[in-house]
């Protein structure tokens, strides 16, 4: 069965983008170590935009061959005119309020996004789903989170969108491991403890 890893960008006190979902702030540490880190170890993460902008047009993916996102983070692609942001995977965006796919490699996930993910984990593939973001879909999801992979940025944001939008409920993950970057970013992988 396929992994579900959560591949997230946060603050230190744990929140996906400020009160309104913008997580700009962030860009500014993705250089030098950590950059040559996400290039090397994590290329399917990073845009079809930004793939292109590096040079990572032929980088084979690494993890994964799918993303899932809600319909807030999606929406920062199609303000930018890029409807299929992630372009070398297979795209999932849940969302109740978009009726028709703007664009054919992007499948919308109307309704019961769990047993959408479910299906998708059963499929044959020796690649991971990365589940990009926003809040309320990982909230959605998170029984279903096999991994997570947080890159903590060294600020505090005070409020703002949490990692998961949801109600309380304790899930417990074991830390796998822990690498630090010279500009603050510290990378911490967890699996779920079952």
């Amino acid at each position: 069965m396929r992994k579900l890893t959560y591949f997230v960008a946060c603050s230190i006190d744990g929140f996906i983008g400020d009160p309104d979902g913008d997580a700009g702030s962030f860009m500014r540490f993705v250089d030098g170590d950590y950059l040559t880190f996400l290039t090397t170890e994590y290329p399917d993460t990073i845009p079809a935009e930004g793939r292109k902008a590096l040079g990572l047009e032929a980088v084979a993916n690494r993890h994964f061959d799918a993303v899932v996102q809600g319909r807030g983070s999606y929406q920062v692609g199609l303000d930018a005119g890029l409807p299929s942001p992630y372009g070398h995977l297979r795209e999932f965006v849940a969302s109740r309020t978009i009726e028709k796919s703007p664009h054919p490699n992007v499948e919308i996930i109307a309704d019961d996004p769990v047993g959408r993910i479910r299906e998708l984990k059963a499929e044959e593939s020796e690649y991971g789903i990365w589940l990009c973001g926003g809040s309320g879909i990982a909230g959605e999801l998170v029984d279903e989170i096999d991994e997570l992979v947080i890159k903590t940025y060294p600020q505090v944001y005070g409020s703002g969108m949490p990692m998961f939008g949801s109600g309380f409920a304790i899930t417990d993950f074991t830390l796998d491991s822990v690498r630090a970057f010279g500009d603050g970013v510290v990378v911490r992988w967890y699996s779920r403890k079952r």
